[in-house]
Order: structure tokens, then C-alpha cells, then sequence
């Protein structure tokens, strides 16, 4: 049987959860008849699966008021706990049914006004205001709001699979926003075409947080990447046979750490230690340090004998940024040889960049 387009609003439940209602539905019968509008379901595509499922001969009944849209949406959002994220996609899709109604509503005006009215001039009525029938919707469907409706519509429209996920809710709108932002950041960057003798990398590490929607995290700061999406960039293929990298990675990735040290060509030779003097909180203790690895390709020492303090104590500053000092000491320690900065902020002279911030 075909379902009528405003049923589509809502998404079809999956998995265990029309496992479920298939079970409830053997067990106890179809409680609630599926209604149809125009021979097609309006309300009960899940309840209609489940019969089918469960070999059980499903009721009909027909709509007969004058708002299916709203009738939908009453009845679902009663049935349903969406997250505010789920909600904004229920509101996208109820946007261009809201903006006929709306179109309808214009035209019957019109006729009232002037009843000689053809259709060319019922055409030439105003457009309908976009960012009206967007906060129209978010109050109808409640819980989400007006500006959360557009960023679910702007993902709809730049990743549909995205937006998918958001609208079953694996994705909040804010993790879908940032994973949009990283793919951007990636298309937009390449490696330079180059041999380096010298490299210093700042990966954007993604933590796998799981935060509530609203608290911040590394990646409102900036794209983050799957270790395996760094793992793969090509920077083997970049260095000289003889080449050493400088890789910074705090405490709780330091193990992953080591699979973008081999998959990068290097292996782990000694560290410095940053002590940012000031604390932030962590799991299991109160965190004031990163480390830099250093990790060589081939014989690659430093060029001059001096051996430098392995703890350098500088006061952190904004977030993410690293002290300049160690890029100096990078320059004193290998003070030749072609050198390139991966995950750059910005330019520095005598390096070559690879970055999603450098100007």
C-alpha cells in the first residue's frame, strides 16, 4: 500500500523498536486502526509493517478533517521522545506543507477580495517568507526552534546521508555541523608536493565524545579527524629517507597516537614534555601537560649536539595553540633540511603548510 507524503514526516522505526511493536501487535492486536487519506496511509506506516510482519490482517479507517498535516504531526509528537535534533527534521519536513497551506490560505484571500480574480493574478501573490514558515513549523512541532530548523535544513540540503542520521537520531544537528566542517576543512587542504627532511604535527585528534547537545568540546574549536582519516594521509610519501617528526598528542590518545607514527613511517624515539603550569580537569587526574613525541625515518639525529631540558614549563594560552618555543627548538635541534608544519595555524617563514586555518 502507497503512504500518503505528509506520513512520510516521521521516519520508519527500524531494529528492535519495530521488533517491538511487531511483538505488541501478535500479541495484543492492532489497537489503533491506520488511517488512510486517498486510498494511502496517512497515519500508521510502522502499525501496517508490524501486521505484515506479525501475519496479521490490519483495520482502516479514513481521515476526514481539514488538517492532515497537523493531525500527523499531533499524534506522533504524543507517541514519540525526540530530541530537540530530531524535532528540527521533523519541522524541515513539515516546512513545504506548511508553505502550501500557507499558499492556499493566500490564494482563498484573494478570491474573497476579488472575486473576479483569475488565475494569473491569484499566481502573482507575494512569496512566502521563508524564515516565517520556518519558525511556523518550529512552534508547531515545539521543542526545537526556528534557527535549529534552518541548520537542519542546511544539512539536509549539503548531506543527505548526515541528515538521515540526525533525523534517527544517531546525530545531533551539533554533531552533524562538525562532521560537515571536517569534510569541508578536508576537501578544501592537500599535502605540498614535496620532499621533507623535518615534520611538526598538531593532528585535530577526535576524543569520541559523547556530550549533550550545548557543551563544548574539541570540535567547536575546530575539525576534528578519525585516527584512521590521519592515519591515511600520504605523509610517507612526503618525507626523505632520512627524515624525523615532531608529533604532539595529549594523555588520553597517546596509544592511538602510535598507530599514526607507524602508519606515517616513523618510529618512536623520545619525547618533550609541555607543562602548561595552569590545570585542566581531567578523568583521572588533573592534567597540566602534553607530550611531543619525537619519532625518526632512517638515521635522522640531531644535527647539533646540544641536548635541551626534555620538560619545558610555559603558561598555556588559547585553546589548542601550542608555545612557539617548541617550533624554536625543532629549528635549533635539525636547522637544515626542507621542513613542513601539518595542521598548520598559520604561516612561518622557512616552513612549508598543511592546514585547515592557514590563511
Amino acid at each position: 500500500m502507497d503512504y500518503h507524503p505528509i506520513s512520510t514526516i516521521f521516519p520508519l522505526m527500524e531494529g528492535e523498536a519495530l521488533d517491538k511493536l511487531t511483538q505488541d501487535i501478535a500479541e495484543n492486536g492492532l489497537r489503533e486502526p491506520i488511517v488512510l487519506l486517498d486510498g494511502k496511509i496517512l497515519d500508521g506506516r510502522n502499525r501496517y509493517l508490524a501486521c505484515q510482519k506479525a501475519a496479521i490482517k490490519p483495520e482502516f479507517t479514513t481521515y476526514c478533517g481539514d488538517s492532515p498535516l497537523r493531525y500527523v504531526l499531533s499524534l506522533n509528537l504524543r507517541r514519540r521522545h525526540l530530541t530537540s535534533s530530531e524535532l528540527s527534521t521533523v519541522a524541515v519536513e513539515a516546512l513545504p506543507w506548511l508553505e502550501e497551506e500557507a499558499r492556499e490560505r493566500q490564494a482563498e484571500q484573494a478570491r474573497r477580495n476579488q472575486p473576479q480574480a483569475d488565475n494569473q493574478k491569484v499566481a502573482m501573490l507575494p512569496p512566502i517568507e521563508k524564515a516565517k514558515a520556518r519558525d511556523q513549523a518550529a512552534a508547531l512541532v515545539a521543542g526545537t526552534s526556528g534557527r535549529q530548523v534552518s541548520s537542519a535544513k542546511a544539512i539536509k540540503a549539503k548531506s543527505p546521508e548526515l541528515y538521515k542520521e540526525v533525523q534517527t537520531g544517531k546525530l545531533s544537528i551539533q554533531q552533524a555541523e562538525r562532521e560537515l566542517r571536517r569534510e569541508e576543512a578536508i576537501r578544501v587542504v592537500s599535502l605540498p608536493d614535496a620532499k621533507y627532511r623535518v615534520l611538526y604535527a598538531d593532528p585535530p585528534w577526535s576524543y569520541g565524545n559523547t556530550k549533550s547537545e550545548g557543551s563544548t568540546e574539541q570540535r567547536d574549536h575546530y575539525p576534528t579527524m578519525p585516527l584512521a582519516d590521519i592515519c591515511a594521509l600520504p605523509v610517507a610519501e612526503r618525507c626523505e629517507p632520512h627524515a624525523v617528526l615532531f608529533l604532539w598528542v595529549t594523555s588520553p590518545i597517546l596509544e592511538e597516537s602510535f598507530q599514526v607514527v607507524k602508519a606515517w613511517g616513523f618510529k618512536y624515539k623520545a619525547s618533550f614534555v609541555w607543562d602548561k603550569i595552569r590545570h585542566n580537569l581531567g578523568h583521572y587526574n588533573s592534567v597540566r601537560h602534553e607530550f611531543l613525541l619525537i619519532c625518526t625515518r632512517g638515521s635522522c639525529h640531531p644535527d647539533v649536539p646540544e641536548l635541551i631540558d626534555s620538560v619545558q614549563s610555559i603558561e598555556r594560552t588559547e585553546h589548542s595553540r601550542k608555545p612557539e618555543e617548541f617550533r624554536q627548538i625543532i629549528d635549533r635541534l635539525y636547522p637544515h633540511g626542507k621542513r613542513l608544519e601539518l595542521f598548520a595555524r598559520e604561516a612561518h617563514e622557512g616552513w612549508d603548510t598543511f592546514g585547515f586555518e592557514v590563511p
